[in-house]
Order: C-alpha cells, then structure tokens, then sequence
C-alpha cells in the first residue's frame, strides 16, 4: 500500500484517501455511539431498577410470616418472687400466680468418718431415681431415667476414691465431701430437682456374700439408702439432709407443680423463672400483645415502600425548566412493575373477613408522589383491638375455626379462601397389649429379664430389665419404661413409649401417630419363654398399628400422614394437625396471602434469573452487543472504500505523471525550436 505522496504528481493521497474515509464513516460512527450510549445508560437504570425491587423484596420477605407481627411480652408485679417471657404464641391475659414453694434436688449425707482417705469398701453402687411415698412407704422408679450403675474398685475404695468414681461416671449424681467439723462426710446429690428424682442407692458389697452385707452398716453398704427401710442396718444407711422438692405454684387458683423452677407449660407460650417463694402473697402475671413490635414492623413495610418509590419516580423523572429526563421515563416496563405493585398494595386481601382487609384499614394511605403515609392513631387502635388481624393483612396465614384443629401451612400453590373440613377417621397410636400379668410382687431375674422390641419399624434389640422385686403394676411399668425409653436407637430415631398397667395386664404405646406407628415384641427370654410370659404377660405379637388421619379439605380427598391432614386438588397445599376431637364436620379454615406475601412472590417471579427483569437485561445487552457487530461491518466496509480511494488515486497520480512529463517534454522541445534573429 502506497502511504507516501503522490511520486508522478506531488499529491497528498494519504490525506486525501484517510479524510474521505473518515468523512464517509463519521455519520455512521456517530450514530452508532448514540445508540450505544442510550443503552448503556437504560442497562445502568435497570440496574438500579433491579436493585432497588431486590432491597424491597429483602424488607417484605420478613413481612411474609406471621411471626414478624406476633410478638408478645409478659410483665410481673412483683419480680422478686418470679419473672417471666412469653413467645408469639402466648396467650394474653392476666394471671394471679403465688409461688408456695421452689423446687429443689435431694442430697444424702453418710456417717462421719475420719478423713477423706478412710477405706470403705470395694463393691458396686446402683442408683435409681423415682419417687418416695412417705404414706404407703412405696418408692416408684422415675420412667424416664434408667438405673446406672458404678463399680468402685480397690483404687476408688476411699472415701475420695468412692467420690471421684460418682462423678467420673457422670450418671446424674454428683459427690462431695463436706467436713462437719466432726469428721468427712460424703454427700451424694441428684442433679436434678423434683420428686421423681429422689434417690435410692442400693449397693452389692465386696466384704461378703451375704446378702445381709449389702445392708448392714459396714463395709461399702454403709453408703446403701433405701428409703423404704426401717433405719440404720437395713438399707438406709445415709442421712436426708435436703428432701426432694417440686416447685408449687398457684395459677388463679389452680394448683401447679414442676420439677424445676423453670416452670413451662403452665399458660401457653409462657415460660416462668421462679426465684422465691412466699405463700399467701400472690403476684400479677400480664401477658400482652407487643405492640412496639406489630408497630415497627409496620413501619418498616412503609419505610421500604417510600424509599423504593423515590428511586421509581427517579428513574421516570421529567424536569420542564433543564429538560432533564430519567433513565426509564415512558419505559413500559418501568410502568407495568409500579402499576401492578400498587394495585397489590390498594386490593383487600382475599380470604381476609372482618374489619381489616386492606391496608387503609390500619391507616396506611398513599400520598399524592405515590409515596404511603401512616395514620398511627389508626394503627395503635387495631393493634390494641385485633393485633393478629394486622398479621393476616400482610403475611402467609391460615386460622381453624375449630380449636383442635390447627392450620400448619401453605404452598405457594394454594389459593387464598376459605375451606370446609370433615374428618372421617383420626389418627391414632400403634399399641401393644400384653397377656395378665403374674400376681404381685413380681420378681425380675435372669429367666425372666430380657426380650427384643420393635417401635415405629426401628429393631431396638434387646430390652434388659433390672433384676429387682415389684410390689405392684406401677412399679414394673414405669421400670420398663426407663428401660425402652433408654435405648439409644430410639432415642436416634426420635422415639418414645409410654408404659401403663392397666387393671390385670402392660399396655406399651408408641408417641407418634399413624401408620408408621407400632410396637412389636420380636422374641422373649429364651430361658425358658414361658416364664416371661407368666409373670409379665408379654408374648410374640406385632400389637395393633396406628392409623392415619383422614378425611376432605374444601370437598376434597386429603392426604393423612399421622395427625397431619393434607389438601389435594382446589385445596392444594393446605397442611392442617387435627389434634383431636370427633369425626364429621370439623367446621373450616380460612387461607390467606396478606399484602407483603403477594408483592414477595411477584418480586421473586421478576427477579428470578429467567424473570421479567433479566430478560429485559439481557435483551438489553444483545442490542449492545449487535452494535459492535455493526462497527465490525462498517470497518470492513471503510477499509475497502480506503483501498478503492487509493487505487483510484494511484491512477491518477500516475496519469498526471505522465502528463506532467509529456509537458516538461514539450517544453524541451519548444524551446529547442530556433529563435528568430532580429536584422
């Protein structure tokens, strides 16, 4: 490519060609960069656009569920007798609570010795933990906690030894020594409190074979307490120096008591601490809505609104005196998303019924710039008068009208209404009902002790009973209970049984509820079978299985699974728990997706990465890129119009090269002719 000046002629072609070109292209150039530079700058607004919705989506989406609105706060007239809290589902009221007692764990005291490194004995401790009757004299092993046992050998024989063994075993007692200025003393304390965690320690003595020696004063069984003994030498052997307690309370009048002075359970959602107690001198419990959280939730959702209508009305401004102009003004997509945000924000709410339907109702209105006020009279008023109907306005929700049915979800699927219920059949529990039990007392020894179980379709193996004499059916149920109960691989699974002598035979009952509920015996003691049957009534029986809760939802068949009812077709979605009651007509639920829920689900159906949104983006961005395309083309076009310019030019140069030299010839040549000689 010739890049000099014109050789023949002396013509600029390199500027000549490089102008035209730029001539030709800079129209073109210019109008490109235009229209890149509009849409780079309507990408930058959707940007803001998206952003601006995903930080309103981010506020309503806390808005969405009841708990945000349901707070509740619990106050105590006199705080040093007890304090309380309270959660969302607590019920308000006021309550009369005078705390009679606290609760407290029980401790026994041996004899004194003369110091901590006496030699007791060798031998093994087993403690049980349950309940003392003082009037029938009877001791009743707490179902829950299964005997443990701990071996005290040669090197724990001391009285340290002895301690430190208790505890190293971490078996729920702990032991201590405390000098009563007499001599060393042992202490063994249950870790926990209440009655049912009283103690009875018996003990299997090294210093014979005599089962005298396990109860005597001597030895090892120095430390055996059984409550039910006579004194001294007998088996109760320690001193009760602090009894087990329950804590007692009384709640308008009525009497509770709890094994800790962490009472729950008492009133609904309520947890008290007790910390004193002081008989006839009751204090008022007061569980009110909070309505400094509802208010500020509130708040919240129009804070959030206004500050995503500012950046809105931001984006489609129009300023008359500098003709400034928004990003997206007259954009349709800008308009649609703020048309349909504020016809979600202006509609009742659907299945909603009462004085609140629609956000004016608890006094937000929208101003004339599109923005919300908030009357807070207005609010303060429904929150003093119906605080969960402010919660239903705005969030996912559902109520039963029938107490024992309660509503537990909806899917995004389910429509908003209101659905009759019938229940046909309830759930029940799988049980297992043994044969009459042997007359009591009822011995447990080695022909009689074991059996392998099977609850809720989990082989827990084999079930092990302590080798001990029961007095009556009370004793032995709750013994088997503590037994299964302490199985590990029911306890992994998140199981449990309850045991009950029931007139003349053990009935054990599995806690979950429906089909997949069940209690199994596998096989009994071998040795020989028969006499476990004999004297426990237990034989090799599947029992009978739990049903599942059926019935309809809105005139539709519902899935049952356990105590749990599920809608299908119009009521799809629909989870409800039907905690009891009878069969038939069970009244309705009423489904509803208050004002936050809506404009969650419509902001996450705009932002999802194949939304409205993105796809506007992306449409965006091919446009951008179609434009560097464009330039590819105009470049190669300019680059050959250069290369036509040059060779055109070139010619030219060329040809006045020529001329140029057929000048300078003729010029030779003229002035070669001869001159004219003047006379």
């Amino acid at each position: 490519m010739i890049t000099s000046a014109g050789v023949g002629s002396g013509l600029d072609i390199e500027s000549l060609v490089s102008q035209l070109v730029a001539a030709e292209g800079q129209p073109q150039r210019l109008r490109l960069d235009r229209r890149e530079a509009r849409l780079q700058t309507t990408l930058s607004a959707m940007g803001t656009l998206k952003s601006e919705l995903a930080n309103f989506q981010n506020a309503v989406s806390g808005l969405s569920s009841l708990s945000a609105f349901q707070g509740t706060k619990a106050s105590v007239g006199n705080t040093s007798l007890l304090t309380a809290s309270a959660t969302a589902e607590a019920a308000t009221g006021t309550y009369s609570v005078e705390v009679q007692q606290l609760a407290q764990a029980q401790k026994l005291a041996s004899k004194t010795f003369a110091d901590s490194h006496t030699v007791i004995s060798t031998g093994t401790l087993s403690f049980r933990f349950g309940t003392y009757d003082g009037d029938s004299n009877t001791f009743t092993a707490n179902p829950d906690k299964s005997a443990q046992v701990v071996t005290i050998d040669a090197a724990h024989s001391s009285l340290s030894g002895i301690r430190d063994a208790v505890n190293g075993a971490n078996i729920g007692v702990s032991a201590s020594i405390v000098n009563d200025g007499a001599g060393d003393r042992l202490v063994f304390t249950s870790k926990d409190m209440g009655v049912a965690n009283s103690l009875q320690i018996t003990v299997g003595d090294g210093d014979g074979t005599d089962p005298a020696d396990n109860v005597d004063d001597d030895g090892l069984s120095q430390l055996a307490y059984d409550p039910t003994a006579p004194g001294v030498g007998s088996g109760k052997n320690l001193t009760e120096t602090v009894a087990a307690q329950d804590a007692r309370l009384l709640v308008d009048g009525l009497t509770i008591t709890r094994p800790t002075n962490t009472a729950t359970g008492v009133i609904e959602g309520v947890t008290l601490n007790l910390k004193s107690a002081e008989s006839g001198s009751p204090t008022t419990l007061t569980v009110a809505s909070d309505g400094q959280a509802i208010s500020k939730s509130v708040n919240s959702f129009v804070d959030s609104y206004n500050s995503l209508v500012e950046s809105l009305n931001s984006l489609s401004s129009y300023n008359p005196e500098t003709r400034e102009r928004g990003a997206l003004l007259g954009d349709a997509s800008l308009r649609g998303i703020e048309n349909r945000i504020r016809r979600l924000m202006g509609d009742a709410v659907a299945g909603l019924s009462g004085p609140y339907r629609a956000l004016a109702d608890i006094g937000i209105t929208t101003q004339r710039e599109g923005t919300l006020a908030l009357e807070e009279s207005k609010l303060q008023s429904a929150i003093e008068t119906h605080p969960e109907a402010i919660a239903r306005l705005f969030a996912v929700g559902g109520e039963a009208s029938d107490p024992l049915v309660r509503f537990v979800e909806g899917t995004e699927t389910t429509r908003a209404g209101e659905y009759e219920v019938n229940i046909s059949q309830l759930a029940t529990q799988g049980k297992y009902t043994g044969n009459a039990t042997g007359s009591f007392p009822i011995t447990i020894d080695a022909d009689n002790d074991e059996f392998t179980l099977k609850v809720d379709g989990s082989e827990l193996g084999t079930i092990s009973l302590t080798h001990e004499t029961y007095n009556n059916g009370s004793e032995l149920a709750a013994a088997l209970q503590s037994q299964i109960n302490s199985n590990p691989k029911l306890s992994e699974a998140g199981g449990s049984v309850a045991v009950e002598f029931v007139s003349d035979h053990l009935e054990m009952t599995s806690s979950r509820y429906g089909s997949a509920s069940s209690v199994e015996i596998l096989s009994l003691d071998p040795s020989p079978t028969a006499t476990t049957t004999q004297t426990l009534g237990l034989t090799v029986n599947s029992g009978n299985a739990g049903v599942d809760v059926a019935g309809t939802i809105g005139g539709q068949a519902a899935v049952g699974s356990g105590r749990f009812l599920t809608g299908s077709g119009g009521a799809e979605g629909v989870k409800l728990e039907v905690l009891g009651g009878a069969v038939g007509d069970r009244g309705s639920v009423a489904f509803s997706r208050g004002v936050a829920a809506q404009l969650n689900t419509y902001l996450e159906q705009i932002s999802d990465s194949d939304g409205f949104l993105d796809n506007r983006i992306d449409g965006l961005n091919d446009r951008v890129a179609d434009l560097g395309e464009q330039r590819e083309v105009l470049d190669r076009r300019l680059v050959a119009l250069e290369q036509r310019y040059r060779a055109q030019f070139t010619a030219l140069d060329s040809l006045l090269g020529q001329l140029q030299t057929t000048s300078n010839f003729l010029s030779q040549q003229i002035a070669a002719l001869p001159r004219r000689t003047s006379l």
